[in-house]
């Protein structure tokens, strides 16, 4: 079964509406159970959290890439992964490097463990 994207503003609204169920430094993860399709990911990322388009396309397929594994579990979920906060760029100069890549997917796997709750 095929990961799919919530594309609706109407989807988006129904999951951003539950409660953050996880969060990290950088993410939350907001999730609806009993969804009727199967297993939908959307992405949140604000321009004031990630300036740079190379970045916020970065993380997008960082998640997408993340969720396609954690969701093999539990297929008849939907959820949202929204960025809270911005990375330092102190601690990460470049838009898109090797120790970023590390950081989000160290916090996507953390968010996303375990399938969703």
């Amino acid at each position: 079964m095929a990961l799919q994207r919530l594309v609706h503003k109407r989807d988006f609204e129904s999951v951003l509406a539950q409660r953050p169920s996880r969060w990290t430094p950088h993410f939350a993860l907001h999730v609806l159970q009993p969804a009727a399709h199967a297993a939908r990911v959307g992405v949140v990322l604000p321009k004031r959290w990630a300036r740079r388009a190379v970045t916020r396309n970065g993380i997008r397929r960082q998640i997408y890439a993340v969720a396609a594994q954690a969701l093999r579990a539990s297929p008849g979920c939907a959820l949202v992964v929204r960025q809270r906060a911005a990375f330092s760029q102190d601690d990460f100069p470049s838009a898109w490097s090797l120790p970023l890549k590390r950081q989000v997917r160290t916090e996507l796997q953390q968010l996303l463990s375990g399938g969703a709750t």
